[in-house]
């Protein structure tokens, strides 16, 4: 470690330019790492409506419509006109509409009027349109240009609009969090300077992170908008961390060099600890079966890792070539004497600690209780894709198209099949071959262009209309008995759609949620006993922590609000990763404390000492979360940074309120159960 510590030490130049160099090319990588907005993308390849999208990709030319489309105050034949200038825009694959399930010739209203208001109604024409996969923005810019004041929804409606509005909001949620961090570093430091050199430490490894993700190919656009952001935050305090120690040393030693050099063997075990528990966390996220989390955790981690090298290597080097501007720049301590609150918590934590006891069961009930969302719809109607949406359903409801493929070959079931779907009493229509053309016709004797509508080579393919909401418990409810009547007529058959891809995404949440957390509390667990090589403390700072996340996820079922569960499967393990931090740098302080004074007396020490850098690193990080969550319109991006937030401040005041307690009352267990510790044996010392 000495070696390692004097080599960079000793080459501080070299060590600038080669990480300016790296730096510079990664930022030239960053535009050529491709963004996945498509959610669906991240389901099991096991889930049966991930097998269904590979399937009908190989065996139909045309998809499920993913795109609605409104037209306002036109005739029918307006409308048909309309619909050709739709359908030659480049990227667009099909539109279904009145003139697919109706002969137009004959008088409209002859026609069954269910089935003529699901796509003419008061002048208003509404179009399913299949929009080829990378051409969403394209057909919806194009789209705009043809309806004028019409509405467009659906999902390649929200791809586009989440691809438009994401730099941007990364953008501003940087320009926000920089700022905030620039204010509180410069009230927790010394020196004026000191607060750019953590920046350039810390960005510099959130830039070489964001390039290097070009290993990968593509990552999720939950990754891209909320990987930067947590980086930045949750390391911030390693290089804090140093920089404390290279002051402490640099007035104990004269050589700046061989301060350096103490400063990071001291305080590199404390660095080291911090990370791995916030890397396993992120790592846990690897396990979930919804591979955003591995997408997530793999970035994550890897951020976490390379600010680790930026801060025991790069660090150091700038603030050996920048010393003397430092020196230049100290400036007296603009951090409040926390000392008597540090009392006040101290005389008081018995009855907050029975407050803490009493949110136990409650939180932890109503965090297991907590409604989630599965999809990424917007309902704010100040933007365009949310007043579209909220226009489409005003007149024509909800329109949720899904598709049963089933094999080809009996069309006695098949039209058995969609006569019993067309009799469900959520289902508005059915669109078949058996309920477009009299089944009796044979399938050679139409068109091409009318039979690869309905049949492949292997699959025939039945398309169910209902207005029903995306998802939901009746949503839900009904794909479950929609597949109940396919499995009547056959053993082997697909459903695909926006709802049956949630239904999917809603079976696989609780399997990941039990596994993701297990994992990250055993190898956190593991951590803590050997970075304490302690029995009982594993469990008290986990303890703390936990209560922390339950209170948070309690939230949102006490509230009335359903919440992403992509937010909270990742929030519970991001949570515990990055804030246990606290609770361990409390412990430790205390620990130390405990050799040398009686036990009020080290608690109060203790909590004096750590005070500082828990509420420097929970502002950080909770302002972090809570910025994600001002700044972004996307629902899930949303939710995590206000979990994020509020669950940073929650552990913050766990760490300060309850743990102290845990530790005084569990010392003589704590004692008896950490190897190496000696604490004082004489009792009663009282707080002044």
């Amino acid at each position: 470690m000495e070696r390692l510590a004097r080599g960079i030490v000793n080459h501080p130049k070299k060590i600038i330019a080669c990480f300016l160099v790296i730096t510079f090319i990664a930022v030239l990588l960053i535009p050529f790492v491709r963004i996945n907005y498509n959610i669906a993308d991240y389901l099991p390849s096991k889930a049966i409506s991930t097998k269904g999208i590979k399937v009908m990709e190989n065996e139909f030319e045309q998809a499920i419509p993913n795109l609605n489309v409104m037209v306002r105050d036109v005739s029918l034949l307006e409308a048909l006109e309309i619909k050709e200038r739709l359908s030659q825009v480049p990227g667009v694959g099909e539109i279904l509409w009145l003139d697919d399930v109706l002969d137009l010739k004959k008088p409209i209203e002859m026609a069954d009027e269910a089935v003529v208001e699901g796509f003419y109604k008061n002048r208003q024409a509404l179009f399913s349109v299949v929009v080829e996969k990378g051409f969403e923005a394209d057909v919806c810019e194009a789209f705009w240009e043809i309806i004028g004041e019409g509405a467009i929804s659906g999902e390649a409606a929200n791809l586009t609009d989440m691809q438009e509005s994401a730099v941007s909001e990364v953008s501003l949620s940087v320009a926000i969090l920089l700022p905030a961090i620039i204010v509180i570093l410069l009230l927790s430091t010394t020196a004026w300077l000191e607060p750019l050199l953590f920046l350039i430490t810390i960005g510099v490894s959130v830039l070489i992170n964001m390039g290097t993700n070009i290993i990968f190919g593509e990552i999720s656009f939950i990754t891209n908008s909320i990987s930067p952001i947590l980086q930045l935050a949750v390391s911030m305090d390693y290089a804090i961390f140093l920089l404390n120690s290279f002051a402490d040393f640099r007035t104990k030693e004269k050589d700046l060099k061989m301060a350096m050099v103490r400063a990071i063997m001291a305080s590199m075990t404390t660095i080291a600890a911090s990370a791995l528990t916030t890397l396993f966390g992120f790592l846990a996220l690897v396990f979930m079966n919804f591979r955003i989390g591995p997408d997530l955790g793999i970035c994550l981690a890897k951020g976490i890792i390379l600010s680790f090298i930026s801060v025991i290597i790069f660090l150091p080097a700038l603030a050996l070539a920048g010393d003397r501007y430092l020196e230049k720049t100290r400036h007296r301590s603009l951090w409040p004497d926390l000392t008597k609150v540090c009392k006040g918590l101290v005389r008081g934590f018995v009855p907050l600690v029975i407050v803490v006891i009493l949110m136990i069961v409650p939180a932890f009930w109503g965090q297991r209780q907590t409604a989630f969302l599965y999809g990424n719809s917007s309902d704010d109607l100040d933007r365009k894709i949310g007043y579209s949406n909220w226009l489409i359903n005003q007149e024509f409801g909800a329109t949720n198209i899904l598709a049963f493929l089933v094999p080809r070959g009996e069309m006695a079931k098949e039209y058995e099949l969609a006569v019993r779907l067309k009799e469900h009493p959520l289902v508005e229509n059915v669109v078949s071959y058996t309920q477009s053309v009299d089944p009796l016709i044979p399938v050679a004797f139409l068109g091409k262009e009318i039979s690869e509508q309905f049949y492949s080579k292997d699959y025939a393919r039945l398309l169910v209309y209902s207005d029903l909401p995306a998802e939901g418990d009746l949503t839900f409810q009904t794909v479950e008995e929609l597949n109940a009547l396919a499995s009547e007529y056959y053993d082997h058959y697909y459903l695909v759609g926006q709802s049956a891809t949630l239904w999917d995404m809603k079976n696989t949440v609780d399997v990941d949620n039990v596994r993701v957390n297990l994992l990250a509390i055993i190898a956190i667990f593991l951590v803590i006993a050997f970075s304490f090589r302690s029995f009982s403390l594993p469990f008290i700072l986990l303890l703390t922590i936990e209560v922390a996340i339950w209170i948070n996820l309690s939230f949102p079922y006490f509230s009335g609000t359903a919440i992403s569960f992509i937010g909270y499967l990742v929030l519970s393990t991001i949570q515990l990763g990055a804030t246990i931090d606290y609770a361990i740098l409390l412990t430790d302080t205390y620990l130390k404390k405990r050799q040398i004074m009686l036990r009020r007396e080290a608690l109060l020490a203790a909590l004096s000492s750590a005070v500082k850098s828990i509420l420097v690193s929970a502002s950080i990080l909770s302002f972090a979360g809570f910025t994600l969550f001002l700044t972004s319109s996307n629902s899930i991006v949303q939710d995590i940074g206000l979990l994020l937030g509020r669950g940073t401040l929650i552990s913050m005041l766990m760490v300060i309120c309850f743990l102290p307690a845990c530790l005084t009352w569990g010392d003589k267990l704590i004692a008896k159960t950490t190897q190496g510790v000696n604490f004082l044996n004489e009792e009663g010392f009282s707080v002044e």
